[in-house]
């Protein structure tokens, strides 16, 4: 999938143009609804065998990891994840802050000493993001669209920045299907405006397929 991230050109999108669609966010929710719930059932002996694996992983913690994002429009919401790092990690972050291998409003570290055996095999194949199926089900998250951030990158987030959160967020889109960390934080933004100035419902498609393609054949993720 070729996207562009050379042109340095901001674009500025037009809120009422990209929210009243009502006819592409209806299929969308509809779409939505059917692959999550097909994919928690079919997907349930993965959830049972990762569980396992990670209860037993000597970290002395959960399986799943709750943590607070912002969503659609500036709402927040508990999202849900495999948990991948030690139970204390977000006590540690302010600790690697300057180690961060991203530039602005994200934080992103390669051989994070936060991150389990398990939790590293996981994120190679993408699979902590399997939970979040739920939060497509309840409707505060979409299969496509841009990643969720914590309230904390948000309070940094231009005016520009936030144009990402006009739409729900997704559990892959245009970013995780490309160029993933290869990437700073001004070039997933871009993406996701790309992506949000793009998304029609083959387009969605299509990043699923793409999202397919990269947890089998795993791109940047860390």
């Amino acid at each position: 999938m070729v996207t562009n991230l050379e042109n340095n050109d901001e674009v500025w999108l037009n809120k009422k143009k990209v929210q009243d669609r009502p006819t592409y966010f209806f299929v969308k929710r509809l779409t939505d609804m059917i692959f999550s719930l097909l994919g928690i059932l079919l997907l349930s002996p993965v959830f049972i065998v990762l569980s396992l694996l990670i209860r037993n992983d000597g970290s002395h913690g959960k399986a799943f990891y709750v943590q607070e994002r912002v969503g659609k429009d500036g709402t927040h919401f508990k999202m849900y994840k495999f948990r991948s790092m030690i139970p204390d990690a977000d006590k540690h972050l302010d600790e690697l802050m300057d180690q961060n291998e991203v530039d602005g409003a994200m934080f992103k570290m390669k051989d994070d000493p936060r991150i389990t055996k398990v939790g590293k095999f996981i994120r190679k194949y993408s699979l902590d993001e399997l939970p979040q199926l739920f939060n497509v089900l309840q409707g505060d998250m979409s299969l496509v669209g841009p990643r969720p951030p914590i309230p904390s990158e948000v309070a940094e987030y231009t005016d520009y920045d936030k144009q990402r959160l006009l739409v729900k967020p997704g559990c892959t889109g245009l970013w995780q299907a490309t160029v993933r960390n290869n990437t700073d934080f001004n070039g997933m933004v871009k993406l996701d405006i790309e992506y949000i100035q793009k998304s029609t419902f083959l387009f969605d498609i299509k990043i699923m397929f793409e999202t397919v393609k990269v947890m089998i054949k795993p791109n940047t993720a860390y």
